[in-house]
């Protein structure tokens, strides 16, 4: 077991020590307490929204180099320090060492891109209908962001929300998932190294109520959340009642569709991939898999044997190649939806039974279940945990209207040899990202990220398209 963090909330540039009612705990072992944590209300969220407002000023109006020079030197810190920090990581959140350091390089990198883009902020000249007057457009910081981030990705996300927010001059209220504040609280620390200034980021742990408070406080400009549809639904309603700018992301059923003209070895290990690697807990993972009648037996045979395979076990350990879930919470989740596949008819290939490991831990036997039909509930609903159903399709025409027929849009895949179904997948499957013999899971730092129906609401993060949510444009008109 390793040594208990003190965590303590970030407000105005400095550590607030208050009691720390609760624990964050390792999932691979749940006997190692990883953090005593502390619960913040509204006291603690209203000081960290006056700190950021007070400090707003100061820093939208600073040279875009200072903001660009934090970030970089704060990416730097990181990169340095990203196998200290991902073994936290893999602690606090139960994926494997080597995805926790590989989510600690990708927040490095996410904060260097932020870095170039402070200095790449711009507008434009305009030609006006009338003579002698001429138009111009830039971009301006908005103001407070508060932002509410998940468990999945504990350093990535808070990283790629904000980043953003910092590079283009706005201040930030920061509330990490429950599960995993130490991550976070990283982060911040290294950002405050960095040389942010006092209130510029600020930082509450807490429960659902922190949460609340920050949505509902008028000090908050504008509100970014990665979460549950349910969760989503409600804090979108609480920003538009006060006019509030929104962002959500908020899950996702992502479908890949493996034809029968797919290379079978390509198209097993990118369900693999897609399907089990990070626990299945990625909004992203492939948890519908739609294989053509030709293809589909020697498939799921297949994939079967390698999920069969697959080493679970303690996070830290460099053998394990699938973590633990984050919670109990999560375990059961898991292991509820795969009774209910078993009672709506679906066929458990492989998994589907009890963990007994040597460490008391949250463990999930990855689980696969052929013969389920679209309308099962494991094809509708969110597990979010490494259990994967397949679909057997007749036609490349049935395998696009099952992979449209959800309520969510987030990512969608197609492993096929075939141009013309390759490019009529990229255009008519209904999601936000789209992969060609790819998982639906990995995406770039630097390009945009979401999905369309219930899966995102507002503009898209990350990359090139963040400027949209994270500054405002004004249309200024002049006569010489």
């Amino acid at each position: 077991m390793s040594d208990t963090l003190e965590l303590s909330h970030w407000i105005n540039g400095e550590k607030v020590s208050t009691d720390r009612p609760s624990e964050s705990l390792n999932p691979s072992d749940t006997r190692d307490v990883v953090a005593r944590v502390p619960d913040g209300g509204d006291a603690e969220v209203n000081a960290a929204v006056d700190a950021a407002r007070a400090a707003f000023g100061g820093w939208a109006d600073a040279s875009p180099e200072v903001r660009s020079d934090v970030l970089d030197k704060a990416s730097n810190i990181l990169m340095e320090r990203r196998e200290e920090v991902g073994r936290l990581l893999s602690r606090e959140e139960g994926k494997t060492l080597a995805e926790g350091i590989g989510e600690t390089a990708r927040a490095a990198r996410i904060l260097k891109f932020f870095g170039g883009e402070a200095l790449r902020l711009h507008g434009q000249n305009l030609m006006s209908t009338r003579p002698g007057v001429e138009v111009q457009t830039y971009r301006q910081a908005v103001g407070v962001y508060g932002l509410i981030t998940p468990w999945n990705f504990p350093i990535a996300i808070p990283a790629w929300k904000m980043a953003p927010a910092l590079a283009f001059g706005n201040t930030v209220v920061i509330k990490p998932a429950g599960q995993t504040p130490a991550t976070a609280e990283a982060l911040v620390a290294i950002l405050h190294e960095a040389g942010l200034p006092r209130g510029v980021v600020n930082m509450i742990i807490g429960r659902g109520r922190v949460g609340q408070a920050i949505v509902d406080h008028t000090g908050v400009d504008a509100i970014s959340f990665t979460g549950s549809q349910g969760v989503g639904a409600g804090v979108a309603l609480g920003a538009v009642k006060r006019q509030a700018r929104v962002q959500l992301e908020m899950g996702g059923k992502n479908p890949l569709v493996v034809m029968d003209d797919a290379d079978l070895d390509r198209a097993v290990q990118i369900a693999l991939d897609g399907s089990f690697f990070a626990t299945g807990q990625r909004c992203t993972a492939s948890s519908r898999l739609i294989v053509q009648d030709g293809i589909h037996d020697k498939f799921v045979a297949a994939l079967a044997e390698k999920v069969k395979a697959l080493r679970v076990g303690d996070a830290l350990d460099p053998e394990t190649q699938m973590g633990p879930a984050v919670s109990e919470d999560q375990m059961e989740t898991s292991y509820r939806y795969i009774q209910v596949a078993r009672g709506d008819g679906g066929r458990v290939v492989t998994g589907g039974d009890r963990m007994q490991l040597e460490k008391p831990g949250w463990y999930v036997q990855p689980t696969l279940i052929a013969d389920t039909a679209t309308d099962m509930r494991i094809n509708q609903e969110e597990v979010f945990g490494p259990v994967a159903s397949t679909i057997r399709v007749k036609s490349y025409e049935e395998a696009l209207e099952v992979a449209n027929g959800v309520e969510f849009g987030l990512s969608a895949g197609i492993v096929t040899t075939s141009l013309k179904h390759a490019r009529d997948f990229q255009r008519n499957a209904r999601a936000g990202m789209v992969m060609v013999n790819l998982p639906t899971a990995g995406v770039d730092y630097h390009v945009p990220f979401g999905g369309s129906k219930k899966s995102s609401y507002g503009p898209r993060e990350q990359g090139f398209a963040a400027v949209e949510f994270f500054t405002q444009t004004k249309t200024a008109y002049s006569w010489s």
